[in-house]
C-alpha cells in the first residue's frame, strides 16, 4: 500500500509540470462570517466548544482529533501544547489535530504572513536608508538584529534579519518601505482573508502581543505552506547563519563598515545543548512572548514526504520544549502517514477557485530547480552559510522530487493525492 500511494504521489507531481493550469480545486469548507475574528478579539483561557469549521467540521472541534487505522502509532502521550496540527504539505490533509482553530496569541510566528505578504514587493537588492521614524513603536523586550538609524540595508539583509533573528527592527524599517505600519497591518489582514487564515487578525506586523492578535495552529500551517511556494521565503527560512551590516564607524579619516554573524534562533534547525537538528528540517519560524508562550511551525522532509507541523504554547515549562514537542509530532507523522485517515484538510486560497495568483507578483522567483541530492536549500549570499540539505520542494504546494527536473511555479492549486 504504500509503495502505490508514494507512485501516485509521484504521478501527481509529474502530471502538474506538464498541466499546472488543468489542476482542480480542492473544495473548501464554508467558512462563516463569525469565523473571521473582530478587532476586539482576545485568546480565551480555555477552547471554545465551537471553533471555525475551515478545513473539516472536526477541525472545529475541542480536544485530540485523529483517526488511527490499522498498525497506526498512537500519538505520543507527553504533548502539552495547548494548540497543534500535523498536516501533509503536498497534499493538504490534515493527520491529526488538537484545537486546530483555537484562536491564540502567535508570537513571531506571524512574521510568516508578514513575509509572504512582502517579499513580493522588493527586490532583495534594493537598498534603504534607516530614518529614526522607521524604528518607532518598537515594543519593549523586543528581538532585535541591530538595524541603526542612518545605516543603509538591502532588503535581503533585512529579511535575513527577520528570519534568523526575528528582528523586530528590520521588521518596522520592511513595514515603513511599504508605506508604514498601519498600511502593513492591513496587507496582512488582506492576505490573511485571501489564504482563507480566517482565525488570524493582525494588530502589530512583528507579533509582538497586543491586544485582539491572534491567530491558530491551522492558520500558521496555511500560511507556511503559501510563503514556501516561493523560493525566497524557503532560502530565509532554511538559513542557519549569515552575515549582518554592521555600523559604519569613522577611523583615521577613513569610514569603515564590518559585518556581524547572525545564527538562527530555531532550534531544530541549529540544534541547541538539550536539541538535536532535526533529520530533514527546512525551516519555518518560532516564536515567544509572554502572552503567546512559545510558537513553532516547522516544515521537514523524509523519504519523499513532506510535513508541515505548528506547535502553539506548550504547558510544560522546560527549556526548547516547543521544539522537543515539534520533533515528537513530526516523528510520529512521518510513521502514521499512510496509516490514517485525515481528520481536516488546508484549504486553498480564493484566487484558486479561478486560477489567479493569491496574490499580485507572487511568482517573484518563478524557476526553480529540484533535484534528489543533498544540496543546501539556502544560502545566506557570500558571506552566509548555507541551509539544511534536503530534497524540499513545495511548488503551489505540491512535492517534485523529480530527478534533475525544473518546474515553473505559477502559484495554481494541486492536484489532491489519491489516497488508493
Amino acid at each position: 500500500m504504500k509503495t502505490g500511494r508514494r507512485s501516485s504521489r509521484v504521478a501527481s507531481a509529474a502530471l502538474l509540470s506538464l498541466s499546472l493550469t488543468a489542476a482542480p480545486v480542492l473544495a473548501a469548507a464554508p467558512a462563516l462570517a463569525a469565523d473571521k475574528p473582530s478587532p476586539s478579539t482576545s485568546p480565551t483561557a480555555t477552547p471554545p466548544a465551537r471553533m471555525s469549521t475551515v478545513g473539516g467540521e472536526r477541525l472545529g472541534e475541542p480536544g485530540t482529533q485523529v483517526e488511527l487505522g490499522s498498525g497506526a502509532p498512537v500519538l505520543p502521550k507527553d504533548i502539552t501544547a495547548r494548540s497543534w496540527i500535523i498536516a501533509d504539505a503536498e497534499s493538504g490533509e490534515v493527520l491529526a489535530a488538537h484545537n486546530a482553530h483555537w484562536r491564540l496569541a502567535p508570537a513571531s510566528t506571524l512574521k510568516m504572513l508578514l513575509a509572504d505578504t512582502l517579499l513580493p514587493k522588493f527586490n532583495k537588492d534594493e537598498e534603504h536608508k534607516v530614518a529614526s521614524s522607521d524604528l518607532a513603536g518598537i515594543g519593549i523586550g523586543s528581538s532585535l538584529v541591530g538595524v541603526k538609524e542612518d545605516e543603509t540595508y538591502t532588503v535581503h539583509d533585512l529579511w535575513l534579519g527577520v528570519f534568523l533573528r526575528s528582528g523586530n527592527d528590520a521588521v518596522h524599517v520592511l513595514s515603513a518601505m511599504n508605506g508604514g505600519v498601519k498600511q502593513t497591518v492591513e496587507d496582512m489582514n488582506e492576505h490573511a482573508e485571501e489564504l482563507q487564515a480566517l482565525d488570524t487578525n493582525v494588530v502589530s506586523p512583528d507579533g509582538y502581543d497586543a491586544k485582539g492578535q491572534v491567530s491558530s495552529a491551522y492558520d500558521l500551517t496555511l500560511i507556511a505552506r503559501s510563503g514556501l511556494q516561493k523560493k525566497d521565503f524557503r532560502e530565509y527560512a532554511s538559513t542557519v547563519r549569515a552575515q549582518f551590516p554592521g555600523e559604519t564607524v569613522k577611523k583615521k579619516g577613513k569610514k569603515t563598515r564590518g559585518s556581524f554573524e547572525i545564527q538562527n534562533t530555531n532550534r531544530l534547525l541549529t540544534g541547541d545543548a538539550d536539541v538535536d537538528p532535526y533529520e530533514g528540517i527546512a525551516g519555518v519560524k518560532n516564536g515567544n512572548t509572554t502572552n503567546a508562550g512559545s510558537t513553532f511551525t516547522g516544515v521537514a522532509e523524509r523519504d519523499g514526504r513532506v510535513l508541515l507541523v505548528t506547535v502553539m504554547n506548550p504547558e510544560k515549562n522546560e527549556h526548547n520544549e516547543v521544539y522537543k514537542e515539534t520533533a515528537r509530532l513530526f516523528d510520529w507523522g512521518f510513521k502514521a502517514a499512510d496509516k490514517v485517515e485525515p481528520v481536516g484538510e488546508l484549504v486553498p486560497p480564493k484566487g484558486a477557485a479561478t486560477g489567479a495568483s493569491a496574490q499580485p507578483g507572487a511568482g517573484a522567483s518563478p524557476e526553480v530547480s529540484w533535484s534528489t541530492g543533498s544540496k543546501p536549500v539556502a544560502a545566506a549570499g557570500t558571506k552566509g552559510s548555507g541551509g539544511i540539505g534536503v530534497a524540499l520542494a513545495v511548488t503551489a504546494g505540491v512535492l517534485a522530487l523529480l530527478a534533475g527536473a525544473v518546474f515553473v511555479v505559477n502559484r495554481r492549486w494541486p492536484l489532491r493525492r489519491s489516497r488508493s
